[in-house]
C-alpha cells in the first residue's frame, strides 16, 4: 500500500537561528505531496517552555508529539513523516515499533548522531536528544514504554560525521554501529549491518544534513563531505529490497525562501520516490 503522507512543521526541537526555515520548508514539500494522501500536523506557534525538563521548549514538543501520535494511529499502513525538526522521529518511530514489536531496526541517516540526554547536551534542544529517547534512554518526561522503544543495538547510524565529545565517548562504550559516507557510496555494509540486527522490519529516518552541502542548499548545518542524492537513494532502495519498511521520516530542510526552496524540491522528490515506489 502506499504510504500516508504526516506533515509536521515542527521547529522547537531546533536550536538553529534558522529553526523557523523549517516550517517553510515542510510546507514546500507538502505543496508536491498528493493531498489526498496526506494529514498536516498542527504545530503550535509559540516558542513554548522548558518546564524543569532539561529540553529547551518541552511543552510545545510534547504536544505536538501528542497530536502527531494521534494521527499515525489512524494510518492504515506505513507512514512518511516529514519535518520540520528532526524530534518528529520520536513519534513516528514509537509508532513503527508498537506495530512490529520486537522486530524494527532503525537507520539514521543524519550528520549528527542525536544521542545526548538532557544532562550531556550543550544546547539543550530536543534535535540532539531524539535517538537516544527513541532508545528508551531520554528525557523521563517523554518517556516510552519498553514495547515502543528500539534499543541501540538495533539502531545503524548512518553519515554521521559532526559528533559531541559525550556522543563519541557513547558510541565507543555502547559499541555502536556506524556506516560512513564512504562506505555508503556501496550500500552492501550498510544492508548487512541491518541484517546483524535480525529485525525484518526497518524504519528509516534521514536528517537531510547527512547530505553533502553541494547537494542541497536548503541546510540549517552546513557539514562537508557528506552524501549525494544519488547514493542515498541507493542505500534506501537496496534496503528496501531486503527489508520490510515500517516507517520514516525526511527533515532539516530549510531553504532561505520560495525560490531556493523550488530549486532544492526535485531532489527531495527523488529521496521520497526511493522510500515510496
Amino acid at each position: 500500500m502506499a504510504p500516508t503522507f504526516v506533515v509536521v512543521p515542527q521547529w522547537q526541537g531546533s536550536i538553529s537561528p534558522r529553526a523557523m526555515r523549517l516550517v517553510d520548508g515542510a510546507a514546500a514539500i507538502q505543496g508536491d505531496l498528493p493531498f489526498s494522501a496526506t494529514r498536516l500536523v498542527d504545530v503550535p506557534v509559540e516558542a513554548g517552555d522548558a518546564l524543569d525538563t532539561g529540553v529547551h521548549r518541552f511543552s510545545a514538543i510534547a504536544q505536538v508529539r501528542q497530536r502527531h501520535t494521534k494521527i499515525l494511529k489512524d494510518t492504515t499502513d506505513w507512514a512518511l513523516s516529514i519535518g520540520g525538526d528532526c524530534g518528529i522521529a520520536l513519534a513516528a518511530v514509537e509508532h513503527a515499533a508498537r506495530t512490529h514489536p520486537g522486530d524494527l531496526a532503525v537507520v539514521w541517516f543524519d550528520a549528527h548522531p542525536d544521542l545526548h540526554t538532557p544532562e550531556s547536551s550543550p544546547s539543550g534542544g530536543f534535535c540532539g536528544m531524539v535517538l537516544r529517547a527513541i532508545s528508551g534512554e531520554g528525557p523521563a518526561e517523554l518517556e516510552l514504554a519498553a514495547a515502543s522503544t528500539v534499543p541501540l543495538q538495533n539502531v545503524v547510524l548512518a553519515g554521521i560525521r559532526d559528533v559531541d565529545d559525550a556522543e563519541d565517548e557513547l558510541l565507543h562504550e555502547r559499541s555502536l554501529v556506524s556506516v560512513s559516507c564512504s562506505e555508503l557510496t556501496d550500500p552492501s555494509a550498510l544492508v548487512a549491518a541491518i541484517a546483524a540486527t535480525g529485525a525484518t522490519h526497518v524504519f528509516v529516518h534521514i536528517d537531510l544534513d547527512v547530505l553533502d552541502p553541494s547537494a542541497l542548499d536548503g541546510l540549517s548545518d552546513l557539514i562537508p563531505f557528506g552524501l549525494s542524492v544519488s547514493d542515498l537513494g541507493g542505500a534506501i532502495t537496496a534496503l528496501r529490497a531486503e527489508f520490510t519498511l515500517a516507517g520514516a521520516t525526511i527533515t532539516g530542510f530549510a531553504p532561505a525562501s520560495p525560490e531556493a526552496a523550488n530549486d532544492d524540491l526535485p531532489s527531495i522528490l527523488r529521496i521520497i520516490g526511493a522510500l515510496t515506489r
